[in-house]
């Protein structure tokens, strides 16, 4: 089977925005204090802050007490819109789309399509079933951990 992961940038994006989940109360959190608190490197943090402000998931406040908050409520945000946001669609590997004609140009081509785009939906099906709220209440420990 392939290997199905979520990239660096996708983790990252995740790990910014529960940060933010977990401190909503706080106001606005600046690039610096979300990098300090998650251990991620500040420039390419500025980066995907920027990539998920695109996406409407979060805003910006300039200025002093300026930063970044969740643009939605973290019950809202689940991490398969996260990962999207950074990374495009969810899927097993770059294969392009299965034919639905049957019209395959090689061996085997279609139904390993088929595969890969059925993972690439079980992966995204599955990022979608977490919230940023239900991972904050994990975090807080007020919920069992994913898997337990």
């Amino acid at each position: 089977m392939a290997d199905v992961k979520v990239s660096t940038r996708g983790d990252y994006a995740c790990r910014a925005l529960l940060s933010l989940s977990l401190h909503g109360d706080d106001g606005p959190t600046s690039v610096r204090d979300i990098a300090e608190r998650t251990g991620l490197p500040q420039p390419y943090l500025e980066q995907i802050l920027l990539a998920l402000k695109g996406a409407g998931l979060v805003r910006s406040k300039r200025g002093v007490g300026g930063g970044y908050i969740l643009a939605r409520d973290p019950a809202e945000i689940d991490l398969a819109q996260i990962v999207s946001a950074v990374d495009g669609p969810i899927q097993a590997g770059d294969f392009g789309q299965p034919h639905t004609d049957g019209a395959c140009d090689h061996e085997g081509q279609c139904v390993l399509l088929t595969v890969w785009h059925d993972v690439g939906g079980h992966m995204r099906r599955l990022l979608e079933g977490y919230t940023l709220a239900h991972l904050a209440e994990v975090a807080r420990g007020e919920r069992p951990w994913p898997g337990a």
